[in-house]
């Protein structure tokens, strides 16, 4: 026999299943896949339980945003443009599903190089070790040029490197979120942290002309965001840079008297960040709005985003 004190559990209250809180109900369950269905359709057959359930109400709000002319704002990371989404990224453009596209400066960058030369994204690992990590010659030179050249021209950086690739005729244009924002008329913003992006490092860089651009860009971002109220905005692999930026556009809006308040937030990325959670799930959010956290690769998530929007949405002119 044990020395130990045991408790006594005969005392122990229950109460019956029937009267118990529950938080799954096999009316919540996944039907099973039809394979005559299309991709646009998927979420019909997801469980109606945490991602699945995120995921369709996401939609139906994106889908309703947009076509009550609502704002829908897309953010995105350098990673993304790597993945060769551009395609089904545009096709939302097309169907004018997004009011605004923001990006940081590692987004521009790749863009920018699959525009004109149809690669981009260095091995880091092999060419950091002789400090040839970044240091090509044409990308800094033409994005330097084209920011510099934009600043004159009273333009944010966006605009400016998406008027130069088209006016260069970019072999790769079409491919391009600058370019067919700057064609399409769609505010298409970057913002970068001086010091973050390779070009920086090259002769051409001129500081002055990059503040000038990206703040122009964060006042051009901020504005889109003014009517804000039952829209979306839409964060794609941006860890720090952007959630930063938009919290503080937010509340530059707010401030100013706009109602930005009741809308749904949404992050998809790889792993879940502090700020993506925090800068656009939670804190914006807190006042009316709702956030989802969405885990995967961009290269499954925006084809299939794509998908589940165009199979529902009217299209709508950008």
């Amino acid at each position: 026999m044990s020395r130990h004190e045991e408790i006594d559990l005969t005392a122990i209250r229950t109460m019956s299943v029937s009267k118990r809180p529950t938080k799954v109900r096999i009316e919540q369950f996944a039907p099973a896949p039809d394979p005559d269905a299309t991709i646009a359709t998927l979420d019909q057959f997801l469980p109606d339980i945490l991602s699945g359930a995120a995921l369709r109400e996401l939609i139906q709000r994106w889908v309703l945003a947009r076509a009550s002319n609502r704002p829908a704002v897309a953010m995105l990371g350098g990673h993304v443009i790597k993945t060769g989404v551009q395609r089904p990224f545009l096709s939302l453009l097309d169907a004018g599903a997004f009011t605004a596209v923001a990006m940081n400066g590692a987004a521009a960058l790749h863009d920018f190089e699959v525009a004109l030369f149809g690669t981009t994204s260095e091995p880091v690992e092999e060419t950091l070790v002789g400090g040839d990590f970044g240091m090509v010659e044409e990308t800094p030179v033409l994005m330097n040029q084209a920011i510099r050249d934009g600043v004159a021209k009273g333009l944010g950086m966006g605009e400016a490197l998406g008027e130069f690739l088209l006016e260069a005729d970019a072999p790769h244009a079409s491919l391009s979120l600058l370019a067919q924002g700057a064609q399409r008329g769609i505010p298409t913003t970057v913002h970068v942290a001086i010091g973050t992006d390779t070009i920086h490092t090259h002769r051409s860089f001129d500081g002055a002309s990059t503040g000038e651009a990206t703040h122009r860009d964060f006042r051009i971002f901020a504005a889109a965001l003014r009517d804000l109220e039952d829209g979306v905005v839409l964060n794609f692999g941006s860890a720090v840079i952007l959630p930063e930026v938009f919290l503080k556009a937010l509340s530059t809006v707010r401030n100013l008297g706009h109602p930005a308040s009741r809308f749904v937030a949404a992050s998809f990325d790889q792993i879940r960040h502090y700020r993506p959670d925090k800068n656009v799930l939670e804190r914006p959010t807190r006042s009316g709005g709702t956030g989802h956290a969405f885990v995967g690769p961009h290269e499954l998530w925006i084809p299939l985003l794509a998908a589940l929007y165009l199979g529902r949405a009217p299209r709508i002119a950008p």
